[in-house]
């Protein structure tokens, strides 16, 4: 585990040195937030709730979602990069797992994120959108860890991307195609709660409810006592039962690979 440990610090380092990059990300999150809030707004014009919720926590809830569907992604892009170049050739006879080293480096541009980027947008919506703090301090709590199981599970279905380029020419019509499901049945873009019952049922029974809809109604208290509690149980399930089917499938894969360019 070291040697992943020390491969993500060493992301966090090359991150950090790109100033240019780190504000034009918060320029770019900046004008999110004002496009999020006029939009609500707007929406909530003559009138004290949409779906039983009212405008503060709406805007709480949007916030959340929108900071946290930014890190529902990963390295998928990277891989199939290597594979299409025939860099993976190399990669694979170095000492370590080559997928948990991508895992690694997504999660180091992911802590520098949070530190550069989410933690002051989130105290300009505190300050300025006046978006509401969790429900209460063990909300709070479950929210982190429920964020951190949420965060685990894009990474790992992204790596389904960097693995389709083992059979694929092109993996970009999969890639539009998994980031617009994502974008919907994560709750990233409204709540689940606001869908027909039909479709909530749908969402229910996939993992994408577990990356972002989940933490966030935790926060917000659309998620309390026990159903908090199972709803992380089901978490845990998933992110293991994607850990373990993205292996399967990599090995599958690396018994069939056809690398081009290399």
């Amino acid at each position: 585990m070291r040697k992943y440990w020390e491969i993500m610090k060493g992301q966090i380092k090359l991150d950090t040195a790109y100033a240019a990059w780190y504000w034009s990300s918060t320029a770019s999150t900046i004008l999110k937030l004002l496009v999020v809030y006029a939009f609500w707004h707007a929406v909530y014009e003559n009138r004290t709730t949409v779906g039983a919720v009212p405008l503060d926590t709406m805007l709480t809830y949007v916030v959340l979602a929108m900071m946290l569907g930014e890190y529902v992604s990963g390295v998928g892009n990277q891989l199939a990069s290597s594979v299409r170049d025939g860099s993976v050739a190399v990669e694979l006879m170095k000492p370590y797992n080559l997928l948990d080293k991508l895992v690694a480096l997504d999660l180091g541009r992911k802590i520098t994120a949070i530190i550069r980027e989410t933690i002051p947008m989130l105290v300009l919506a505190f300050l300025f959108l006046h978006i509401n703090g969790p429900v209460s301090a063990g909300a709070g709590l479950l929210f982190i860890l429920s964020s951190v199981l949420g965060i685990l599970i894009g990474s790992q279905l992204d790596l389904i991307i960097g693995i389709a380029a083992f059979y694929l020419d092109y993996v970009w019509g999969l890639r539009t195609m998994r980031d617009a499901i994502i974008s919907f049945f994560s709750g990233a873009l409204v709540p689940l709660t606001l869908f027909p019952g039909w479709l909530q049922t749908v969402g229910y029974f996939l993992p994408f409810r577990s990356m972002v809809h989940v933490p966030v109604a935790i926060y917000t208290g659309q998620i309390t006592g026990t159903d908090a509690l199972l709803a992380m149980g089901v978490q845990v399930c998933w992110l293991a039962g994607i850990f373990a089917g993205i292996r399967m499938i990599w090995r599958i894969a690396l018994k069939r690979v056809t690398i081009f360019g290399g």
